[in-house]
């Protein structure tokens, strides 16, 4: 009987060690059950925010798509227009010709039927022509409407060229660029580049017979701030391309490793003409993949090996940067102004030598970012700063 209830204790307790073991097991079991579950939850949120952000994508990327379909379709539609609008002119500029033509046929006087515009020469108006903004305005006055025996006239042809001579009868070798069908005594160049001193301007009348003689030539200023890159003051690590710079960390160019006239953090290029009288201007652009520059003016000879711009009482420069956060600040000596404006994608630099002003413009939105005003003692270069990217300039501007 004693034998029995032992062997009946021992399987009771082996039965509650089980127990306590099944719900220890259990219990394991709803906690992995509410841990996955809640791991479930977490790892669905994540995916409907990644799948929200990448449909908020998809949008925008179709919605800038359509613009710009919408935008080359409205381009395509305006070639088109204007094509067929010059077809028609041609047209009918074909129909007067055959008519006119038609008409001299019937001449028999030799000198009537070589009769051309009319001569205009002394008639450009040089108190109605106009430089500004590089754009040339030129404006003439024609002696009458009509050509001596002759047609009447029915359009004019201007040429222009550049040069570096004042007298415009002495212009040699460069290309004439001509603008020709205009109706009206008076036209506009614009979107030129003054990298010359001079533009040289004539004009001419035509109508369906021949073309007069041209005008007087007339050489008018163009004054504008040109300049390029001094390669000699770059930075080992830039690379200086026409009006570009870019710099290059890695696998420096044999050509480089001998510049030592900017070193260390120091990522800085001189302008190759100085400035030390009257008026300057001159623009750059970043390049989509810049990170931090810095533009403005320096003492050629005060800026030290590892001097950056700003850093010292003889320079003064905008600084911009947006890496890891936009910014940007004013410099000079060693002190710096922030400024609350946007990044701007094109800045103006505007240098009166003279009254010691020195403006920073943002060009695309037309405001002033920062002004310095002070008194320059020596002649300054224009000077850049570029690290991480690339910038451009653009000179002969007005």
């Amino acid at each position: 009987m004693e034998h029995q209830k032992e062997a009946l204790r021992r399987i009771i307790s082996t039965l509650a060690s089980k127990n306590e073991e099944l719900h220890h097991f259990l219990e394991s079991v709803d906690n992995t059950v509410a841990g996955l579950q809640e791991e479930s939850c977490k790892v669905m949120s994540e995916l409907e925010e990644e799948l929200e952000k990448l449909s908020s994508a998809l949008k925008e990327r179709g919605a800038e798509l359509g613009d710009i379909i919408n935008k080359e379709k409205q381009r395509k539609e305006a070639e088109l227009e204007r094509q067929l609008l010059e077809g028609r002119n041609a047209l009918l500029s074909c129909e007067e010709l055959l008519e006119f033509a038609n008409q001299t046929l019937s001449v028999t006087n030799e000198e009537e039927f070589f009769t051309a515009a009319k001569q205009i020469k002394e008639q450009i108006d040089t108190s109605r022509c106009a430089v500004r903004d590089n754009a040339i305005t030129v404006a003439w006055q024609p002696i009458g409407e009509t050509a001596e025996d002759g047609g009447p006239i029915e359009r004019y042809e201007l040429e222009y060229r550049k040069t570096n001579c004042d007298n415009p009868l002495r212009v040699t070798g460069a290309c004439w660029e001509k603008i020709c069908d205009i109706r009206n005594t008076e036209v506009t160049i614009s979107g030129l580049k003054f990298d010359t001193l001079f533009v040289v301007v004539r004009v001419r009348a035509r109508n369906k017979a021949a073309a007069g003689e041209f005008s007087e030539p007339v050489a008018m200023e163009t004054r504008a701030f040109n300049f390029g890159f001094d390669a000699a003051t770059a930075h080992a690590e830039l690379k200086v391309q026409g009006d570009t710079i870019t710099w290059e960390p890695q696998g420096t160019a044999e050509s480089r490793v001998r510049r030592e006239r900017f070193a260390g953090e120091s990522y800085t290029v001189l302008g190759d003409q100085d400035m030390n009288k009257g008026c300057y201007y001159w623009e750059l652009r970043p390049l989509d993949d810049w990170k931090s520059l810095s533009v403005g003016v320096a003492y050629r000879g005060n800026l030290g090996r590892f001097d950056q711009l700003g850093k010292s009482a003889g320079s003064w420069c905008l600084f911009a940067s947006q890496w890891l956060q936009s910014s940007l600040a004013a410099k000079h000596n060693n002190r710096a102004k922030a400024l609350d404006w946007q990044l701007p994608r094109r800045i103006g630099i505007y240098c009166d030598y003279d009254h010691g002003d020195l403006l920073f413009v943002d060009v695309d939105r037309l405001c002033l970012l920062h002004s310095f005003k002070t008194k320059f003692v020596q002649p300054l270069v224009p000077a850049f700063t570029v690290w991480c990217g690339s910038i451009t300039i653009a000179t002969g501007l007005q």
